[in-house]
């Protein structure tokens, strides 16, 4: 699973949320706060939007290249690009994930103009998630699971969990899928880039990108809950409140 530098570089959530049906069933408050806080490795990636803004600059980027050549896909990736930060800014979202995106954008098209070939553009994201599978992989192998060491530093739980041999096996296991997951992503667009199949490079660059990533948050939400770690700050305070 990325680092919490990585989960800011998508922008944040605006999908519209369904107010909640009328009952007589009392809500658990222990559930409701784990339900709420097991969104939040979504959040720090900017949310379900900003997973799907974040393949726009591709979807443009293909088809301007196949019809106009690349110079003109380049600058059309960079236009969508900072028309998102625009779009942020004249919401006011938080922004910081569209700037990342931006540049993450700009340094796609800096490849591509090097290359001197489309399929450049996709050159920077198969090697990250080389890295990416590599890192978590030897965080397995060295015990320390960076699922559980993301979660801990995002909500205060810091490493205690290290101890306990279930729950360091859980995130091992949440850690694992992140691995297959990068791994994929490295294999298949790799072989794609080398055999020069540029259109099919952003098919699978979209299609093993958000979709992927949300089955690795299921993942890794249901190691969290298996854990019993709701963010350290809210049980205190569910604690002191029951007290109360």
């Amino acid at each position: 699973m990325p680092s919490s530098d990585e989960y800011r570089t998508a922008a944040d959530p605006e999908p519209t949320v369904a107010l909640p049906v009328a009952t007589d069933k009392p809500v658990d408050p222990e559930v409701e706060v784990e339900l709420a806080r097991s969104q939040t490795l979504l959040e720090q990636m900017g949310g379900l939007s900003g997973l799907i803004y974040s393949t726009l600059p591709v979807l443009v980027f293909v088809p301007v290249n196949t019809v106009a050549g690349l110079t003109a896909a380049i600058w059309a990736a960079l236009g969508v690009a900072a028309g998102v930060l625009v779009w942020r800014l004249y919401r006011h979202d938080p922004v910081q994930p569209a700037i990342s995106g931006f540049f993450g954008v700009g340094l796609c098209a800096f490849i591509a103009y090097r290359v001197g070939e489309a399929k450049g553009f996709f050159l920077f994201g198969i090697y990250t998630s080389l890295v990416y599978a590599g890192v978590f992989a030897v965080s397995i192998l060295v015990r320390w699971p960076l699922v559980g060491v993301i979660w801990g530093a995002l909500n205060g739980h810091g490493t205690a969990w290290r101890t306990d041999r279930r729950i360091r096996k859980l995130y091992s296991l949440a850690t694992v899928v992140w691995v297959v997951v990068f791994g994929a992503r490295y294999l298949v667009q790799s072989q794609l880039y080398d055999t020069d199949h540029t259109t099919w490079l952003a098919v699978a660059r979209i299609a093993m990108g958000w979709p992927l990533t949300a089955v690795a948050l299921v993942v890794t939400v249901w190691a969290v809950r298996r854990a019993g770690h709701l963010p350290a700050d809210k049980s205190a305070a569910g604690t002191e409140s029951t007290r109360a």
